[in-house]
């Protein structure tokens, strides 16, 4: 995925820094988009992924105007429900600018949300019951 540096991807624009530079938490979500697009191959018509780790190691400043290839290579069989990427970024004259793996994928309906377990209301709980 092929992204240009605008303002608006800034360390000043996120909060992130004071300088008009590439920050990392927008790398970042440039990179879990390649990661849902590279997941595609492995998930089912409805179905998507839901990242649980990443880790980032943003190596080099990309200005504003600035080009930056990101990919994210997919393993070559997911272990169970889980997907690790390979993550890579390269800027237009083809400079590492990060490396990194995303982990802990795992396929869930398109737009729904995981299931969390729901807290159990006071009353429900057994030191709460009446004698």
């Amino acid at each position: 995925m092929r992204h240009v540096v605008t303002d608006a991807d800034t360390t000043e624009s996120v909060g992130s820094g004071d300088v008009p530079l590439l920050s990392t938490p927008r790398l970042i979500a440039w990179m879990e988009a390649a990661t849902v697009e590279a997941a595609a191959a492995f998930t089912a018509t409805g179905r998507t992924t839901v990242g649980t780790a990443i880790r980032v190691e943003h190596l080099r400043a990309t200005p504003v105007g600035g080009s930056v290839e990101v990919a994210a290579e997919a393993p070559t069989a997911p272990a169970g429900r889980r997907l690790t990427f390979l993550l890579r970024t390269v800027d237009g004259s083809g400079a590492l600018v990060a490396t990194g793996e995303s982990t802990g994928r795992s396929s869930i309906a398109a737009g729904s949300s995981p299931r969390r377990p729901t807290p159990k209301r006071a009353a429900d709980r057994p030191s709460a019951r009446p004698l």
